[in-house]
């Protein structure tokens, strides 16, 4: 038999993901695979394919007898040569991921390719010239650009980056920019544990910091953050209080590994039952698991892919965004397993089952009920079918209690539980459940809502009984109904004293209102005022400046001795004042009726009679002369305002 320590002789190879690669490529035919990687020094390896001389180490024909040599005939099929030219013809696909400043490309090419056909995709990529790139991160060195790739011997997944000396770095603006938006992004974490050889995919948000990933995986795997030794971390991760943002880990994924920090002891002790171990396995007589402990796989792990493969689908995906989605998968699998009879799981996020159960009247409150769900629990069955699914634990929890669930089988979600638990109820009840086994789940948690924290009341394990549980039900219930009179005692009180307040509030705004009002009133009154008596004002000007247009118009007095017939006129105002004025006997009546106008008695608006015959004068044609109306020598008239 060839065992990997002589492939490791005969190939020089130490990358088991580039072992695999070549087997898959050969029908994981090891032989064929060995000869197309040995050099050619190493030795001849003869075939019997028309006597053709292969390079190679030497076997035994015994235990790996040649193919029968190809038929004279001219047929189609020729059996595959186990020889280097026919791998040469079935190039390798090689992954390379490639950093630079704060961007990642993820380049595939065959191995047939040379280093200088990277740059040029990575210029077309990065807009960076291939003459101001250097490429680095290869194992031998530094290589050419004309290196073909199958001479570096590099395995599947290469990581490298790229350094620009002779570019200046970019701006702090566009730094700053970058750096904001790595912060919103979430970077997958695949973290294996050293120890167990079990890996963990954790989400977390740029804005987390170094320190809340050690303490996640501290939930996960209980290993104290001081006794943490990791591997992977970049070197500019320097201060577990820098966000995963700034400390240049690659975008979206990055692989870490963290064991606990062990004396040198206990290292050489470890590593020797490491070694015994690979030798036991590989001393075996099963092919297929000759090389299970080479690849990281035990065979716990084996059998382990082998049950899941026949579990039922899990009760909650995993690293799901939603936590109401979530909860609807757990629903709809929780029924398909154990019937329809079940409690009524709230559908929402825990915060939003806190503000449903204890933000609302005192009399509307409940309790809240956390069932914590394990698939890999013994006890996990029995106690959903015959309890939890139990008519009277089903209507009791249906009437007094918010029921909400969550399942800790994968690791993410449980990680993702004790951080909400930690945030809602403290390090204690986080504390609790973490030390909890696999075989003491489920778990029931009740809590009890109050004033400026969430009480635990009771953790309920899943070894109980049906008549057990309903009565730790009810004693929680009765702490709950006492507290919830001393709540609803307190709710009347406070809704009374604010009645009282109201209604005072009320008759002070109806106050307020009837004094606005009344004041709008008094201000609307002298509004009107004010303009009826700016157009009195404008209407008196408007007099005052006619009465002094008609006073200028009038023509002269004329003096008791003239040459011309003089009327004297004598007007009686209705103040009982006299008006007196002499006018020519020629002129027409219409001057009378301006001098009286301009004494402040318009004519439209008053009329003017004679008392000896009455008559209306004003009805006189106004062009007339004062003789010709008989207003001559004398006369007196009086004044009466118009109806």
């Amino acid at each position: 038999k060839l065992s990997w320590a002589d492939r490791d002789a005969c190939t020089g190879i130490e990358n088991i993901d580039e072992a695999i690669t070549l087997l898959e490529q050969n029908n994981w035919d090891l032989v064929a695979a060995i000869n197309g990687v040995i050099p050619q020094e190493n030795g001849i390896l003869q075939s019997d394919y028309g006597g053709e001389t292969i390079s190679g180490p030497a076997f035994d024909p015994a235990s790996h007898p040649a193919p029968a040599p190809a038929p004279s005939s001219s047929s189609a099929f020729r059996p595959v040569m186990p020889s280097r030219q026919i791998v040469e013809r079935q190039p390798r696909m090689l992954d390379f991921r490639v950093e630079y400043r704060d961007r990642n490309v993820d380049v595939v090419l065959e191995d047939s390719c040379t280093v200088g056909e990277i740059k040029q995709i990575l210029e077309n990529e990065l807009q960076i010239p291939v003459s101001k790139m250097l490429l680095k991160g290869w194992k031998t060195g530094d290589v050419e650009d004309s290196t073909v790739l199958k001479s570096l011997h590099l395995p599947k997944n290469n990581s490298l980056y790229v350094l620009t000396p002779d570019l200046p770095p970019p701006s702090s603006s566009s730094h700053a920019g970058a750096l904001q938006e790595s912060l919103n992004q979430n970077f997958m974490l695949i973290i294996t544990h050293r120890e167990v050889q079990r890996e963990y995919n954790l989400n977390f948000s740029g804005s987390s910091t170094i320190q809340e990933v050690k303490r996640n995986v501290y939930d996960l795997t209980s290993i104290p953050v001081r006794h943490q030794l990791w591997e992977g971390w970049p070197t500019s991760a320097t201060d577990d209080s820098m966000c995963l943002a700034e400390s240049g880990l690659s975008y979206p994924c990055h692989r870490l590994t963290v064991g606990r920090r062990s004396s040198p002891a206990q290292t050489r002790e470890q590593s020797e039952e490491q070694s015994t171990d690979v030798h036991m396995v590989s001393d075996s007589d099963g092919d297929d698991f000759e090389d299970a402990s080479e690849f990281g796989v035990d065979d716990g792990e084996v059998f382990g892919m082998a049950s899941s493969a026949l579990r039922k689908s899990p009760m909650m995906p995993e690293n799901a965004e939603n936590e109401g989605d979530a909860l609807l998968q757990f629903t709809a699998e929780f029924s398909s397993r154990y019937g329809d009879c079940h409690p009524v799981f709230f559908i929402g996020s825990l915060e939003a089952a806190f503000q449903e159960a204890f933000y609302v009247k005192a009399r509307d409150r409940k309790l809240l009920a956390i069932y914590l769900h394990h698939d890999e629990s013994v006890l996990t069955n029995v106690f959903c079918s015959q309890m939890l699914c139990a008519e009277s634990i089903v209507s009791y929890l249906s009437q007094n209690f918010i029921t909400w669930a969550w399942d800790l089988t994968k690791d993410a979600n449980r990680a993702r539980f004790l951080t909400m638990c930690n945030r809602h109820f403290g390090s204690v009840v986080a504390q609790t459940i973490r030390t909890q086994k696999t075989d003491q789940f489920p778990l029931f948690l009740i809590i009890m809502g109050k004033r400026s924290s969430n009480e635990v009341l009771n953790v309920i394990q899943g070894n109980t009984t049906v008549d057990e549980l309903m009565m730790r039900l009810m004693a929680a219930m009765e702490i709950f109904t006492a507290q919830q009179q001393e709540d609803i005692k307190d709710e009347d009180e406070r809704e009374a004293r604010e009645n009282v307040k109201r209604e005072q509030d009320e008759a002070y705004r109806l106050s307020l209102e009837a004094d606005r009002a009344k004041r709008e009133a008094h201000e609307r009154e002298m509004a009107e005022q004010f303009r009826l008596e700016q157009i009195r004002k404008e209407q008196e000007e408007e007099r005052e400046a006619i009465r002094l247009s008609l006073e200028q118009a009038l023509p002269p007095e004329p003096k008791e001795e003239n040459a011309e017939p003089v009327s004297k006129l004598r007007i009686r105002t209705p103040s009982g004042e006299f008006l007196e004025r002499r006018f020519l006997a020629s002129n027409k009546l219409q001057i009378v009726f301006d001098f009286v106008a301009s004494k402040g008695f318009p004519w439209d608006e008053f009329k003017l009679l004679s008392t000896f015959p009455r008559r209306d004068v004003t009805q006189l044609d106004p062009n007339k002369s004062l003789l010709e109306v008989k207003l001559f020598p004398q006369e007196t008239l009086f004044l009466e305002a118009k109806e």
